[in-house]
């Protein structure tokens, strides 16, 4: 047997089916008038008689087919074990008075995780949250494919995002994905890998994002002083690329403008003082040289 899908319920306008139950017990009441008269005359109409109570008994029993749906709620219908339809609709209905009417709200929802502990791509220990924004698109799914929809997405969900953390490294080296370093495509990630689990209960997710992200506890510090040294290493690799490019613009420009004729060791010399003084993290300090280098 394939998985039961949502479907329309048959289902009248309440107030039009209030207007017939009222029909029904008029009627009922016109052949008992009728039945009673020709019993004074000594005649038994029984047909009338049946014809009251059958309007009567139809009518009181009717009386269970009406229902209200607020907005952004759903009634789905089980008559006898089996499944007739769901009705979206926000009004009064009348439904079969005997199918039981499950109320299911449409309403958006939100899943917030709890802090996850999880290893990340590269092995290190890392606590995670995120929150689900979703809703039922389908309420045969959502009642009657899983037990209990609200624990299928919570489980699910923390399912996802371990999933998704093991997946990537918690930061990576620029350009590549992390994440710490790419926290939309994640998000992107994660909606996709819930979706493809949730799909089974009828449930669609709006959007996902991360709420908290960490290194453990007891790797925190280790990982902080390992990002802080890496940044050094970044900014310096930085400032020498800065530095020798300033170096050969300066070399060119007095080459080019004729300003001094320099030998490959006043060259060497050249380099290293500006060198030091465009690198180095102190003041560079004057030495005036009197002499000449040879």
């Amino acid at each position: 047997m394939g998985a039961i899908r949502e479907r329309r319920a048959f289902r009248l306008n309440g107030f039009l089916a209030v207007l017939l139950v009222i029909g029904l017990f008029i009627w009922g009441g016109l052949n008992f008038y009728d039945f009673i008269r020709a019993a004074l005359e000594q005649r038994y109409l029984w047909g009338k008689l049946a014809w009251a109570v059958g309007s009567w008994l139809l009518a009181f029993l009717s009386f269970s087919g009406f229902f209200v749906v607020q907005p952004n709620e759903s009634r789905v219908l089980v008559f006898l074990g089996r499944y007739t339809g769901t009705v979206r609709f926000a009004g009064f209905h009348w439904a079969n008075p005997f199918a039981s009417k499950e109320r299911l709200s449409l309403r958006v929802r939100n899943f917030n995780s709890e802090r996850l502990k999880v290893n990340d791509a590269q092995g290190n220990p890392i606590e995670i949250a995120a929150v689900v924004v979703w809703r039922v698109v389908d309420t045969a799914k959502a009642l009657f494919d899983v037990e209990n929809y609200d624990n299928f997405v919570a489980i699910q969900s923390e399912t996802a995002i371990r999933a998704i953390a093991s997946r990537y490294p918690y930061d990576a080296h620029e350009g590549e994905e992390s994440l710490r370093g790419d926290p939309d495509g994640i998000s992107r990630a994660l909606q996709q890998e819930l979706q493809t689990r949730l799909e089974v209960a009828g449930v669609e997710v709006l959007e996902t994002r991360l709420t908290h992200l960490a290194y453990a506890p007891e790797i925190a510090q280790a990982m902080l002083r390992r990002q802080q040294a890496q940044a050094v290493i970044a900014a310096r690799q930085k400032i020498v690329e800065g530095a020798v490019g300033m170096v050969k613009q300066a070399l060119d420009q007095l080459r080019a403008e004729g300003v001094v004729e320099l030998d490959e060791e006043r060259k060497a010399a050249m380099v290293n003082n500006l060198l030091v003084a465009l690198v180095s993290e102190s003041e560079a300090q004057p030495v005036l040289n009197t002499g000449t280098l040879y």
